[in-house]
Parts: structure tokens; C-alpha cells; sequence
């Protein structure tokens, strides 16, 4: 039987989600509002993602056995909500559990409350709170913004007055300790009680090789991850992820969605340095490029709350790399409307895509594409991920260069 499927968004981890969901024959996705790359997999239709009523009137009228919503602002502003009120089966949180995310403050209560392991952190509502906070931490100083932020709204700094400058931008900050060793990103699927993870992958913030220049919403990511410690899976399930989905459910809120936890494997041990209530672009693309668990049989089993026995994901062999592709000027200024060659091959997922008038596809945002490779070592498939970002054309545009270099060389340590 054919199922009908409504993915919100139009971004790169929308174009892959669309992507996975066609592989089965028996799935027809359609792409809100979408852009050039999910029109190759799916239908769009222009519907604002962030208009909750359009987005439920489109699910009706398409008859959708599903409807997935993949950005944070809509999730946060309800849009899942809305969906959910015409009795139509929905992947991705209420607005009240969407705050995991909305809000650092509250992923924080959050924590405390489940015994959550995570950096020590103050709340300032002023800025004579946030220099008291700085100084009680010291450097390097990490300052977040209460509130969503498209993945910006964090600076880590040795400089106390970039720290300060940062805060002043915002209405509500947390500073917090700083959190060393490497970071890891986890995925769970949950449907309210149980949770089923994805395997781990580690992303890129910074938008210069080495990890210089200031963070972005993601430059590239890798899974699997040969030198995460074993049982870690395992471990960030029973001390990070059950217990913040328990939680969540204590307060009459469940977490019906994806839990994204972004952790960090410091010297005294595991600790969240965030959640996100949704897949997390770019790490998505890798990771859905491995999977072989049919997508629209486990998004729909945690809508409907049959995530309960459900056999583990399974994965393909080998590894996956993905490489952003940002248009010129990014992440402060991003330019759009420069002309793009070469995105329709194999493994390119749209982000920041648009047609213009004369139909030519071009740049319309700051992450453009991020053009995943596969192999069967890391090292093939960051080979096979930058062969054909080479034969990509925009002006202006760049990518780092050492998207899991180190990862492959073997120089990464837990």
C-alpha cells in the first residue's frame, strides 16, 4: 500500500530526509515549501513551514499517513501541534517539548531534574550577571543564547569582550563552564517512552580548517566514529537520552520526535553541551546515507507510539563524510544568486538552493549544499566526498578541507 508522506522544510536535512523516504517504492513524499533538490525526489508544494494551519490543511488535503516537520522554528512555534489536532500522525515534538531546544534555561531545568550530566551553567538576564559569570568561569568563556539562534547563537572565546559583545546581542544568555574533549552528536528516535538510537556521528562548527573562525550551523560531518569508546551508544541511552524523555513525560509534555544530543567526551567524563529537538544538519545527510532500516517504517512507529520492542537500526558497512559547500561571506554575509554547476550528482544534497528567473539553479542561502561520500573506510569516503565537491561551480564559494582527516588518520581520542 501506498504511503503519503509530508516533509516541512526546505533546507539540506529536509532534501535528505525527502531522499531516504523515496528510496521505498511504496512511499510518495511531499516537500514544504522544498527546494530544487527535493523536487528531484518528491513534490513540493509553497506553504510556509512556519504557518502551522497551511501546513495542516496541505496534510489533509494530500491524505498524509505522516507529515515530518525537520526545522526547529516551526516545531517551536507549534506547527507539529497543529498537525496533530486534525488526528493525522506526526514526527517531530509538541511546541512545549520543542523548548528541549527553544530554550537553553529550560533544557537545563530539564537536565537537573533527570540527573542529566552537563557543564555548570548560570542564567543572566542582565549584563552585570553575565560579567559575574564570566569572571566566575573564566576562559575560555562559552556564552549561548536563550533562544533559538539557526545554530549561531554560541561563541567560545578566550577574548572576554568578544564574550561580552555576544551577550549584549542577546535578551537572555547562559554561560556556562567550559566543556573539554571531543564532541560526539546523538540521535534518538523517541516516541514518547522509548527511544531508538541512530549511531553516533561528529560534526564541524567552526568555518575554517583547523577549527578556526566562528561557529556555524555545521561545515561537515562523519559516522561512524572509530574512536568513540565502546558502549557509548549505550551509555548516552540510559544516562542522557531515557532519562530526559522520562522527564519530559513526568511533566505531561512527551518528546515525540528526534532527541539531538550534542555531548562532549570531556576528562571527568560524558556531559551534554546541548539538545536539539530535531535532526541536525549536516550530520543527517551522512547518516541517513548508511542507514538501510527503512526510514518510513521507524518515523512512523515513534508518531504512533510503536517504538517499543523495535529491533535496532541497522546500518551499511563502511563510512559516510559530508562536506558543506557555503556560498561567499559566510557565516556573517552570505551573497546569494551566484550561479551553481555540478550539484546534480550523486550524493549532493540542496540547503541553500534556489531557480532564478531563467530557471538556472543558484545559491539562496549560506550552507548551499553539503555533498556527502561514501566508502568503505573513512578515508575513502572523505576521498569520495571531496572528488566531487571539486566538480562543483560557485563563485565564491568554499569549503573546509579537513572534514575527518584526523578521524581517518587515526589522530582522535576519546
Amino acid at each position: 500500500m501506498t504511503q503519503s508522506v509530508l516533509v516541512v522544510g526546505s533546507g539540506g536535512r529536509e532534501h535528505a530526509l525527502a531522499w531516504a523516504l523515496a528510496r521505498d517504492p511504496q512511499v510518495r513524499v511531499h516537500i514544504a515549501p522544498g527546494n530544487p533538490g527535493t523536487a528531484a525526489v518528491g513534490t513540493n508544494h509553497p506553504v510556509d513551514a512556519l504557518d502551522g494551519e497551511a501546513v495542516a490543511a496541505l496534510a489533509v488535503a494530500l491524505g498524509a499517513d505522516l507529515v515530518v516537520v525537520g526545522p526547529e522554528a516551526p516545531l517551536v512555534a507549534g506547527v507539529a501541534d497543529d498537525v496533530r489536532a486534525k488526528g493525522i500522525p506526526v514526527f517531530g515534538p509538541s511546541a512545549a517539548a520543542a523548548r528541549l531546544e527553544g530554550s537553553k534555561a529550560f533544557a537545563k531545568e530539564i537536565m537537573e531534574a533527570a540527573g542529566v550530566p552537563t557543564a555548570d551553567a548560570r542564567l543572566c538576564l542582565d549584563m552585570g550577571e553575565v560579567v559575574a559569570a564570566l569572571d566566575e568561569f573564566g576562559p575560555p568563556y562559552v556564552v549561548k543564547d536563550d533562544g533559538l539562534a539557526a545554530g549561531k547563537g554560541v561563541i567560545v572565546t578566550t577574548d572576554r569582550d568578544a564574550a561580552i559583545r555576544h551577550a549584549a546581542g542577546c535578551r537572555a544568555v547562559i554561560v556556562e563552564e567550559f566543556l573539554d574533549g571531543p564532541e560526539v552528536s546523538l540521535f534518538a528516535l523517541s516516541d514518547g517512552t522509548h527511544v531508538l538510537p541512530f549511531e553516533p556521528a561528529q560534526d564541524f562548527k567552526r568555518v575554517g580548517d583547523g577549527d578556526a573562525g566562528p561557529n556555524t550551523g555545521g561545515m561537515g560531518a562523519y559516522t561512524p566514529l572509530p574512536w568513540a569508546p565502546p558502549g557509548l551508544t549505550d551509555e548516552v541511552v540510559r544516562t542522557v537520552i531515557q532519562p530526559t524523555v522520562d522527564e519530559l513525560r513526568r511533566r505531561g509534555t512527551p518528546f515525540v520526535g528526534l532527541v539531538y544530543a550534542g555531548l562532549a567526551l570531556t576528562s571527568r567524563g560524558l556531559r551534554v553541551v546541548e539538545f536539539n529537538c530535531r535532526f541536525g544538519d549536516p550530520e543527517t545527510q551522512p547518516l541517513l546515507t548508511r542507514l538501510e532500516t527503512p526510514l518510513f517504517e521507524v518515523l512512523h512507529a515513534a508518531a504512533t507510539g510503536g517504538l517499543g520492542g523495535h529491533a535496532p537500526l541497522a546500518w551499511g558497512s563502511g563510512a559516510a563524510v559530508g562536506v558543506v559547500v557555503a556560498a561567499h561571506g559566510y557565516p556573517d554575509s552570505p551573497r546569494r544568486g551566484d550561479p551553481i554547476t555540478g550539484a546534480d550528482q550523486d550524493g549532493v544534497f540542496h540547503a541553500g538552493t534556489a531557480l532564478d528567473a531563467d530557471g538556472r539553479l543558484v545559491s539562496a542561502g549560506g550552507r548551499v549544499l553539503t555533498v556527502v561520500g561514501t566508502g568503505d573506510t573513512l578515508a575513502a569516503a572523505r576521498d569520495a566526498a571531496y572528488a566531487t565537491v571539486a566538480r562543483i561551480g560557485l563563485p565564491g564559494g568554499f569549503s573546509r578541507s579537513d572534514i575527518a582527516l584526523k578521524a581517518a588518520n587515526a589522530e582522535v581520542n576519546a
